[in-house]
């Protein structure tokens, strides 16, 4: 056989492979006979029937052939990734010292390199001799120079961007993301969590499409010319990417979040294949069907017509480029009113019936929206919570994706890692210990060095080791240090809170909790009530509309039960009774787009548990009801 002939045929194969999967993802109960011969007649009419339908679908064979090229690679490399993972567990104290000591070289010709000079650091101990732990205004003012413009003051040249952080516990800080960062999260993160996601879920490697629900950022730009934002990109920065998601390009341009939701929701509910519903956070997944039960009989007109809301606020150029996607589908329309008429009780799974899971961080700040999500709207569907990460960068992966715990393998070659035992976070000496010195069952503050200019750098987040896998530490995340509620000195965590939390609701006939926050009565002044210092707690419920007095107190009481040292203040009368308040439907979301300054977008963005401005428990203040 020739070169030529042999390469026809190959590229005839592959495309005969492609076209069969198009036909199983989109006629998985119509397969044409021809699919088992690899003729030029069998694909020429597989080509055909399968291009009808396509068409139909609003998908190219040349799309399906981009995803399935994408998804193959992201599947070998994600193999390839883990069995370095792998590899790198079996002797972690090595793989730390490697990632430390290229960390400290690559930038040790930096301003903050030769001030601790880096070039002559040989291992940890003596990088943790000479330099100190640090906080956030340890780089404040490097990080002002960076902004100016100035080029290799904590990372060798210039970062990619300087990243916002979500704000959880306080004041949003600006942090420098670097091409390793980015280049660290892909290899290590996503493609090894693909990697454990199609061991679990093998289904959802697959042509179907996803719901990608993200919100481009409003981008601005320093003094220095370096662009400022959270830190996420864009789906439309790959065009190759774009293959995979059932939003079109045009829409990604639409920075107008409640207008950027209806066309995720309208082109997700044209295609009856959607395979996952994807987004950083559970919250955001939440608030998604939240609109989607305001707005479906808008929605379901738009898919009759294939006509676009005027309601919305577009661009004459996005307008025109979505109009162009868009035709009548009085088919889908119908099937659609159909479910909704029946209510909302698992409508995920009845609007996308080959729907495989939802793929989104569901623990910590983010649990309640996942259980209220597995509760109603998808109802009957397993989610993946995937990453442990933060504008620092990639901490930790879920290798687990069918545990109901979240757990996550810290990601070795992503950071340097060290431990503050938690007993000892408030004293002068700052003694770490390292991934092979902690011990399974302590809680610990994680302090790391990573890819972007931080160096021994405290990052707030309190963690359980729930065990090891081989030599590397699993954990389990607590709570943020910035996060705890303590008018005595009592520190009750958000975790601790929660539980108390969710048994009080229980005992409340009809109530399911929507969302919550609490603000120490210190915050509010005079607006607080009570003559000592006590926790405003702020509740939106569904299913009750009033608390009796007892009912609302049943919450300190489960607060006392599971807290032995608020109850001991309690009793001593050194804290007061809570006060709690229930606030209008939606408030919580109101104060989401209060709290979201220009450069937090949803993609980041995490309720604060515990209020610190006043100006925040004012806003739910205004929204009380009972």
């Amino acid at each position: 056989m020739s070169l030529r002939r042999g390469l026809l045929w190959t590229l005839l194969l592959a495309l005969t492979v492609i076209l069969t999967a198009a036909a199983a993802t989109v006629m998985p109960h119509v397969i044409p006979t021809t699919l088992g011969v690899v003729s030029l007649s069998g694909v020429v009419l597989l080509w055909r029937t399968v291009s009808l339908r396509l068409k139909a679908e609003n998908r190219t064979v040349w799309g399906l052939l981009n995803q399935f090229l994408a998804v193959r690679f992201v599947t070998w490399l994600g193999k390839r990734q883990r069995q370095k993972l792998e590899k790198d567990t079996l002797d972690i104290q090595k793989v730390q010292e490697e990632t430390l000591l290229r960390r400290l070289h690559k930038n040790a010709h930096t301003l903050y390199g030769k001030q601790y000079n880096f070039s002559s650091i040989k291992d940890s101990e003596e990088f943790r001799r000479c330099h100190p732990v640090t906080v956030y205004d340890h780089y404040g003012e490097l990080v002002q120079q960076v902004s100016a413009g100035e080029e290799n003051v904590l990372v060798r040249g210039k970062p990619l961007i300087l990243a916002m952080t979500s704000g959880t516990s306080g004041s949003s800080n600006m942090l420098l993301s670097t091409k390793d960062t980015s280049a660290d999260f892909f290899s290590q993160g996503v493609c090894v969590c693909v990697d454990a996601m199609r061991k679990a879920f093998p289904s959802s490697v697959s042509l179907q499409r996803t719901l990608k629900l993200f919100y481009s950022p409003t981008v601005h730009h320093s003094e220095g010319g370096i662009p400022i934002g959270p830190n996420s990109s864009t789906p439309s920065s790959s065009k190759h990417l774009l293959y995979l998601y059932t939003t079109p390009a045009p829409a990604f341009q639409v920075l107008n979040e409640r207008d950027a939701l209806y066309l995720h929701l309208l082109f997700a509910l044209k295609d009856r294949h959607v395979g996952t519903i994807e987004s950083n956070f559970s919250s955001t997944v939440f608030y998604a069907f939240r609109a989607l039960e305001e707005q479906w009989e808008e929605l379901v007109e738009d898919v009759e017509t294939g006509g676009l809301s005027r309601n919305l606020e577009l661009h004459g150029g996005i307008r025109l480029a979505l109009d162009k996607l868009l035709e009548p589908d009085p088919g889908r329309a119908s099937e659609l009113r159909a479910q909704f008429s029946e209510g909302f009780q698992g409508i995920a799974l009845r609007l996308w019936p080959r729907l495989n899971l939802v793929l989104a961080v569901d623990s910590g700040s983010n649990q309640i929206y996942g259980e209220l999500l597995r509760q109603h709207y998808c109802k009957g569907l397993p989610f993946y919570s995937p990453f442990y990460a933060a504008t620092e960068g990639l901490i930790g992966i879920n290798l687990w994706p069918l545990q109901e715990s979240r757990h996550y393998l810290l990601c070795p070659r992503s950071m340097f890692c060290e431990f503050l035992p938690e007993e000892s976070l408030d004293s002068e000496q700052c003694n770490t210990l390292l991934m092979h010195q902690v011990e399974e069952g302590k809680n610990y503050e994680l302090v790391i060095t990573n890819a972007a200019g931080l160096y021994r750098y405290r990052i707030g987040d309190i963690v359980k080791v729930v065990g090891f896998h081989n030599q590397c530490p699993v954990v389990e995340f607590l709570y943020r240090r910035g996060q705890m509620l303590s008018v005595r000195g009592e520190k009750v965590t958000e975790a601790l809170f929660l539980g108390a939390l969710k048994k009080a609701v229980a005992q409340w006939p009809g109530a399911k909790l929507v969302d919550y926050c609490c603000a120490e009565s210190g915050v509010l002044g005079d607006s607080s009530g009570g003559a000592q210092p006590h926790y405003q707690v702020f509740l939106e419920l569904k299913g009750v509309r009033n608390l009796t007095e007892e009912q609302r107190y049943k919450l300190d009481c489960c607060l006392q039960a599971d807290s032995a040292v608020y109850k001991s203040f309690r009793i001593k009368g050194s804290i007061g009774p809570m006060r709690v308040q229930l606030v209008s439907q939606g408030a919580f979301e109101a104060l989401k787009g209060h709290m979201m300054s220009t450069n937090i977008t949803s993609n980041t963005f995490k309720m604060q548990r515990v209020i610190r401005r006043k100006e925040y428990a004012d806003f739910l203040l205004g929204k009380t009801v009972s």
